[in-house]
């Protein structure tokens, strides 16, 4: 059984493929507490999980929590009904059900792309045979509070086996040092993993990070990393979910 908050189809809005068409499976749970969470419902358990129908129309109805696995996976790839790019695992924090993930991941018809707060090593190595790509977060200590630089560098050696990118959410609380040691970090596994600037969308009270500061942020960066890009929340302003 797996705890589903919400599965629908469309645009991948953040990261390397942002634009592409996904089918995002949202699930329950998360370790962390992020100051810009956007999908806060996330977080924990929900009595009902949200289904589409068909792709891309939003015409959801419910069904009970938890699900059975295999109903889960069906469901997933009922909607595959024309190419989508790939399978979104996504929460809150999906590696919170990696036994799941590793019963699920096997049975899905299109490649399986995890996003992640790249915090679980352990569990990321349970489900690793059975993702296509990882997109891992580097969370900066001042949007949670608490530095996860060990965490995140056996998460990021374990990744690389496989195709990674990493996302690193800029807000205008975030400070040279902690940037550094991300870029810092990143390069001492691979200076070829692309990173992503992300500024942050304005939620929560998080202060925007300016546009000057965006384009020091990633000259730095480029100092040490070969491939690093500034993108936004896309869908936020495309209206997407």
């Amino acid at each position: 059984m797996i705890e589903v908050v919400e599965l629908f189809s469309s645009i991948q809005g953040e990261g390397l493929y942002v634009g592409t068409r996904q089918v995002f499976a949202r699930l329950a749970g998360c370790n962390l507490t992020c100051a810009y969470c956007d999908t806060p419902e996330s977080r924990h358990t929900v009595r009902t999980a949200l289904i589409e129908k068909t792709p891309g129309n939003r015409d959801f109805y419910q069904l009970s929590n938890p699900l059975p696995i295999d109903k889960l996976a069906n469901l997933i790839n009922s909607l595959l009904t024309f190419r989508h790019h790939s399978i979104s695992l996504t929460g809150g924090e999906p590696l919170c059900q990696a036994q799941m993930i590793a019963e699920l991941a096997p049975q899905l018809k299109a490649p399986v792309y995890l996003e992640t707060n790249g915090t679980l090593a352990s569990q990321l190595a349970l489900v690793l045979p059975h993702i296509d790509i990882i997109s891992m977060d580097i969370k900066l200590p001042s949007t949670t509070g608490k530095a996860y630089w060990q965490e995140h560098t056996d998460f990021l050696r374990l990744a690389a086996t496989k195709e990674v990118f990493v996302k690193i959410v800029v807000t205008g609380q975030s400070n040279y040092d902690e940037l550094q040691q991300a870029f810092k970090l990143v390069a001492s596994v691979s200076d070829s993993i692309p990173v992503i600037l992300q500024p942050v969308t304005p939620t929560n009270g998080c202060e925007l990070v300016s546009p000057d500061k965006m384009l020091v942020h990633q000259e730095c960066a480029s100092a040490l990393l070969t491939d690093v890009r500034v993108i936004p929340q896309t869908h936020k302003f495309m209206g997407q979910l």
